[in-house]
């Protein structure tokens, strides 16, 4: 589905070049999980702009589904990335005075044409993410990890072929962010082609394939031979909270 051949980004300001991505190069396939690991200042978040359409590298070839990227103009990636690339961040993008279900449909409101069924689709990819019962909830009535969860919905809502999570454990506690790792291992197992961008190993190992950018480069590719158990893990702190 991904491939990165060569792909550089070099930013400059006046004689000033900096190299921020050197030589990236890999495949992703159909329904993999991958985490894209390394500390700050690696490359990490700069990696995932390329791959989701926000940016163009500076030099190399990025094609998604036999497309390159790097020659489309803007409205074709805009294209792209509303129908086949879902976006989840560490913060979570809310509405503040919208519902829950309001915030899951942004995405087709915002589109060209206004889907007949976009109601049905907002309540559908909530329930996938747990919040059957929180849909007429706004984000001060909600926890940070359904605040998140509703951010997911949002990314499902317009059923992209790639979901794309940079840091989306970041402003969790711990049994939340177990909570959301496992939707995406349940997304995985669904076929979903799922990409985590983390500086955490013990998030990246719930993923079934670990790359790990060092200096603007590939520094490791691995498979995660036993991922972690994301759901097992949640009810476990779970109950240690109720026991506590």
């Amino acid at each position: 589905m991904i491939e990165l051949q060569g792909i550089e980004k070099t930013y400059e300001s006046g004689e000033v070049r900096t190299a921020v991505l050197k030589e990236i190069s890999f495949r992703v396939e159909d329904g993999e999980h991958v985490a894209i690991m390394g500390a700050s200042g690696t490359g990490k978040s700069t990696l995932m702009n390329i791959l989701g359409c926000l940016d163009k590298p500076s030099a190399g070839h990025y094609r998604l589904d036999e497309t390159d990227m790097v020659n489309l103009d803007d409205d074709a990636l805009s294209h792209l990335r509303n129908h086949k690339i879902g976006f989840v961040f560490q913060q979570f993008h809310l509405l503040d005075r919208a519902t829950a279900l309001r915030n899951a449909m942004l995405p087709l409101i915002y589109a060209g044409e206004y889907p007949a069924d976009a109601h049905q689709r907002g309540e559908k990819a909530l329930a996938a993410v747990g919040l059957a019962d929180r849909m007429t909830y706004k984000p001060s009535q909600l926890s940070g990890g359904q605040q998140q969860r509703v951010a997911i919905a949002r990314a499902l809502i317009t059923n992209p072929a790639i979901l794309l999570a940079d840091e989306p454990t970041g402003n969790l506690d711990s049994r939340s962010g177990a909570e959301v790792m496992a939707i995406f291992q349940r997304l995985h197992r669904d076929g979903r082609t799922i990409i985590v961008v983390t500086h955490d190993r013990a998030v990246a190992e719930h993923a079934n394939r670990i790359i790990v950018l060092k200096d603007g480069t590939v520094a490791e590719d691995q498979p995660v031979a036993h991922p972690r158990d994301a759901e097992a893990e949640a009810i476990a702190l779970a109950e240690k909270e109720v026991t506590q």
